[in-house]
């Protein structure tokens, strides 16, 4: 038996891409490779590539570079180049050609537009200006054409670059061999394609026209792409950008890139967190909203994890260093944003697949368009005019543009909520999700235990009652004990001393607060003491238990002064989340191994109907697979190790950012913030991109569909048709930025 072939993935950065063809081409020539699965981007110019062992990297980059463009491995960790402000920018460059094209550009289309303005020899003013637009203007379209034919291949700068130079040379024909160079020509000019004599039209507006407007339209592309990644490169510079490294007991600043896993690192108030870590000495209060969105600080103390790029807001902390570099949760955070970028949602294959084929069926329309209509016998110029609109007319940017453009920053403004989409095909996903099951601790509820409810006997103040509980408890680490205490301390109450504290395992607590001799635990511990729980106590004790929740006893100097409800508490956000999701029409289902009483408890208090309660952790999968079996499309929102499998077998998985590793891994959409909110606007926001998505491809291929009829039937001059090609693309991007306007 043959061994296994193993598999790796690199993502390559591509140079030279002007168009969809340009992706689809160099996507078809990658998977040509034996064992190789490639799917390029031509919105992010990137290229995801699976290779078996017998490929190597460079192999892959040579196949590249033959196809007529350039490569190099993308390394994801670090931030990519800000091109806003920089003289390098493609978009600074992709203006200044413009503004120097249009300047040119301008006088040649007045002329031919406006007769008054036809002075005597104005037609080789026009070549003389037309040149260096036709030449210097539409260089990148004639070099990358000409690249494309040495390859044997076809995209949107060949009829570009075909239509413009055509429109020239036959102006520079009928300016020296026709009727157009004469002294005191005339000529007028009509948006429609009209029957006029060869030999006395001169297209110099076409060509130049046509170029200024795909400049202006490649450039207002490029600067949307650049402003549609800023999402990422605002969350890669969320980091700090050195540190005070301590070494040899002496305090070193280095950049961020030197600190090494398990150094230990100061953060002075109001400094970041230079890296994820262990607080190792000091407390403060770690302010979480760069990453999370809460406003509230978090308190830490040693032994605490803290998170790279969130501020420190109080007191001076050293923290042990647990992950630097690409392994912190900001660089993680960062690559399942790209990846979702750089991946394609299955709507975007077919527009890959139209793209690829689309040049040459349109070269084949322009030479009918041309024959057809010198068959029909029309003059030349009518024919040539023809055709070259077609040939403009017809280019495929806004198909190549429709989905990843949406993509980009929809993924983008999803990492700026706290909403990491992990890829595209998730998209699809939430269209058709009806079911939602919520796993209940740590997901609705908080998955820490909380005072619920004081129950004195009508004689005993609960402030009383409740301070001297938290008196006693403050002896203890049990999470009961810690409850109580918070809970106290909530309320304003401030613990006396205790004396003689005792700890009875499993069964509770005793010591002295001044003068009285406190027990608390369970009814068992009570009964050592020969402690009588009266009738209206032993009621609110078992109607908690009935509710799923703990109840503890309260006594001292032999007599049951009250009891304390300890709960794990709802999250203030969980029922206001069960709104959202039924509003969108999903139902929501509350999945929990706690008891039923428990469950219905927590469910009726959120306003879920349905309660699939005592599921044992390896019984979750089997959950999600009977409501799948029932014809129900499930999304599922967990945070545990033991949600993981059912994560990942639902049709979409949610992971609670402040859950698991295992967890987070398993699901198809990270929310960062422990609000269960989030999961409604998750959806909502992944069905916004989808409906964008599907908008921008019905504009692309309708625009086309409808425009290169015009073209060939001769109603669209030249010029119109370069400047509806243009504008097609920047509607296109422009709807896509509409994206970074959603709200959660």
């Amino acid at each position: 038996m043959s061994a296994p072939v193993s598999e790796q993935s690199i993502e390559l950065a591509i140079g030279g891409m002007t168009c969809a063809s340009c992706a689809a081409r160099i996507e078809k020539r990658l998977n040509r490779l034996e064992g190789v699965t490639a799917s390029v981007n031509y919105a992010t110019e990137k290229a995801k590539v699976s290779y078996p062992d017998s490929v190597t990297p460079q192999q892959l980059i040579e196949r590249v570079v033959d196809t007529g463009y350039t490569a190099e491995v993308h390394a994801p960790a670090e931030p990519p180049a800000i091109h806003q402000d920089s003289a390098l920018s493609p978009a600074t460059a992709l203006r200044n050609r413009l503004l120097l094209t249009l300047a040119m550009a301008l006088p040649v289309v007045a002329m031919a537009m406006i007769p008054a303005l036809q002075f005597r020899n104005w037609q080789w003013l026009s070549l003389t200006l037309a040149a260096p637009v036709v030449f210097w203007g539409g260089a990148g379209f004639h070099r990358a054409a000409w690249s494309n034919a040495r390859h044997g291949a076809a995209t949107m700068d060949t009829l570009i670059s075909l239509g413009t130079l055509a429109a020239f040379a036959w102006s520079v024909y009928a300016l020296f061999f026709g009727d157009a160079g004469m002294p005191g020509m005339k000529h007028g000019f009509s948006l429609a394609v009209e029957r006029t004599s060869a030999a006395s039209n001169i297209y110099f507006e076409v060509a130049t026209g046509v170029i200024v407007f795909i400049l202006a339209g490649r450039y207002f592309e490029t600067r949307s792409k650049e402003r549609a990644g800023s999402a990422l490169r605002a969350l890669l510079e969320m980091g700090a950008k050195d540190v005070a490294v301590l070494r040899d007991n002496r305090e070193v600043r280095v950049p961020i890139a030197e600190l090494r896993s398990g150094e230990l690192f100061l953060v002075r108030p109001g400094e970041k967190v230079a890296t994820d870590g262990v607080v190792a000495e000091g407390s403060s209060a770690i302010d979480m909203s760069l990453l999370t969105g809460e406003s509230m600080p978090v308190e830490v103390a040693p032994g605490d994890a803290v998170v790279g790029a969130t501020v420190n807001a109080g007191g001076m902390l050293t923290v042990r260093a647990t992950r630097v570099g690409a392994d912190t949760q900001l660089a993680q955070m960062a690559t399942l944003v790209e990846q979702a970028q750089n991946g394609k949602a299955p709507v975007q294959r077919l527009a890959d697949r139209v793209a690829g084929v689309f040049v040459p069926i349109v070269l084949a329309i322009t030479a009918v368009t041309l024959i057809g209509w010198l068959v029909s016998g029309a003059s030349v110029a009518t024919a040539f005019g023809a055709a070259v609109a077609v040939l403009i007319i017809a280019c495929p940017c806004a198909l190549g543009l429709a989905t990843p453009t949406a993509l980009l920053v929809g993924t983008g403004r999803g990492a700026q909520l706290g909403i990491l989409i992990k890829g595209p095909q998730v998209l699809e996903s939430t269209r058709r999700i009806d079911t939602v099951v919520l796993d209940k601790t740590g997901t609705v509820t908080t998955g820490t235990m909380s005072l619920a409810q004081v129950v004195p006997d009508g004689g005993t103040d609960p402030g009383e009652l409740l301070a001297v509980a938290a008196s006693v408890e403050h002896g203890s680490e049990h999470p009961l004990a810690r409850a109580v205490v918070t809970g106290a301390a909530a309320r304003g109450l401030t613990p006396d001393p205790v004396r003689q504290f005792v700890n009875h395992g499993g069964k509770g607590v005793q010591g002295l607060v001044g003068e009285r001799a406190v027990v608390i635990g369970r009814t068992a511990l009570l009964e050592d003491w020969s402690i009588v729980l009266p009738d209206t106590l032993a009621r609110a004790k078992s109607d908690a238990e009935a509710a799923g929740r703990t109840a503890i006893v309260v006594a001292w100097d032999g007599v049951a002064r009250g009891v304390l409800v300890i709960a794990d508490a709802i999250k203030p956000t969980s029922a206001d989340a069960v709104v959202q999701m039924r509003a969108l029409g999903l139902t929501p289902v509350l999945l929990t191994g706690d008891n039923a009483a428990a469950a219905r408890s927590v469910a009726d208090r959120v306003g879920i109907d349905e309660v699939i309660a005592e599921v044992l952790p390896s019984d979750k999968l089997d959950v999600v697979k009977r409501l799948q079996d029932e014809g129900k499309v499930v999304a599922m929102v967990g945070d545990g190790v033991n949600d993981a499998a059912a994560l990942a077998q639902a049709d979409l998985g949610l992971a609670m950012g402040t859950g698991t590793d295992v967890a987070i891994e398993a699901g198809d959409i990270t929310l960062v913030r422990g609000d269960l909110r989030t999961v409604a606007s998750a959806i909502r926001l992944s069905r916004t991109t989808l409906r964008t998505i599907k908008g921008n491809l019905f504009w692309a291929f309708g625009y086309n569909v409808a425009a290169i009829p015009l073209a060939a039937a001769g109603l669209l001059n030249p010029m119109l048709a370069g400047a509806a090609m243009a504008l097609s693309s920047v509607f296109v991007v422009s709807n896509s930025l509409r994206l970074r306007r959603f709200h959660d």
